[in-house]
């Protein structure tokens, strides 16, 4: 039933959003030289290493890891970066995600292919059979606030407690702290 769900919705929100993506890729390549596109190897189902597109909101030749482990994440940010980071727009090339099959509306955020720390707690607590999320229980529980061992017992909680129903609850409250910003950190 959630693929059914993600295949259904997945292809609505493409069509719906076509208009939107396609003026934030010409605003990216005309805000910053390099791709629209960023393709970064992420933590798939049972650890599989897959490519998930974003818009482009850092500069060229800044290193893949997660942004707060950079010593100053800001610095790195195109001039629409910031923006596009806080507006959640930059995660809309996700919805390519999805329709392969690499990720699921909700579950947990994929980790980035280096993040050795998140990966093996998951694998610890069984996270790692869920397909990850464009958005998870963590993410409206604190989103970029929440220190690893926090985010980990949250996805956890997800993949016991997972229905179509906490789903739906999850994409609220991802609208709503969308909309109204909070919990991000750049």
């Amino acid at each position: 039933m959630k693929r059914v769900f993600d295949i259904f919705f997945g292809c609505l929100a493409a069509l719906i959003l076509f208009v939107p993506m396609l003026l934030v890729a010409i605003a990216v390549r005309l805000t910053s030289k390099g791709p629209a596109l960023y393709w970064s190897d992420r933590v798939g189902r049972n650890n599989v290493i897959f490519k998930m597109p974003k818009f482009r909101s850092m500069r060229v030749g800044t290193p893949a890891v997660a942004t707060h482990l950079l010593a100053d994440a800001s610095s790195h940010l195109t001039t629409i970066g910031s923006f596009l980071r806080k507006s959640s727009l930059d995660e809309l090339p996700q919805l390519w995600s999805i329709l392969a099959g690499n990720m699921s509306f909700v579950g947990p955020r994929p980790a980035l292919f280096n993040q050795h720390d998140l990966i093996a707690l998951r694998r610890q607590h069984g996270v790692h059979e869920l397909v990850p999320g464009l958005t998870g229980w963590a993410q409206v529980n604190g989103r970029d606030e929440l220190p690893i061992p926090d985010k980990v017992k949250l996805d956890a909680e997800y993949l016991h407690q997972q229905s179509l129903s906490l789903d739906i609850r999850i994409l609220w409250m991802t609208f709503l702290k969308v909309i109204n910003r909070n919990g991000i950190s750049h």
